[in-house]
């Protein structure tokens, strides 16, 4: 298991679009890929509807965690991914 911490800079934060745009990326990898939000709440990468659900903003952090065979790879591309804005 691998994690790291980021802040959204997204000015709209994780909404339909760019929710959807991470997880479209996530889902190029096998690894499971989930963040946890508040602290204490944790939200499946993979489907929107978890995503859109953590109400995330412009100025949260999240720590993304990826977890299985290719969970390096996965967490440097979407740390990547969203210091890059999000496809926005």
């Amino acid at each position: 298991m691998v994690a790291q911490k980021i802040i959204i800079k997204n000015p709209t934060g994780l909404h339909l679009r760019p929710a959807g745009n991470l997880c479209k990326e996530a889902m190029k990898f096998k690894s499971k890929v989930t963040f946890i939000y508040d602290e204490k709440n944790v939200a499946n990468a993979k489907s929107v509807l978890s995503v859109l659900g953590a109400c995330i903003k412009s100025g949260d952090e999240i720590e993304l965690i990826c977890n299985g065979e290719d969970e390096s790879e996965a967490l440097e591309h979407l740390i990547q991914y969203i210091k890059d804005g999000l496809g926005e």
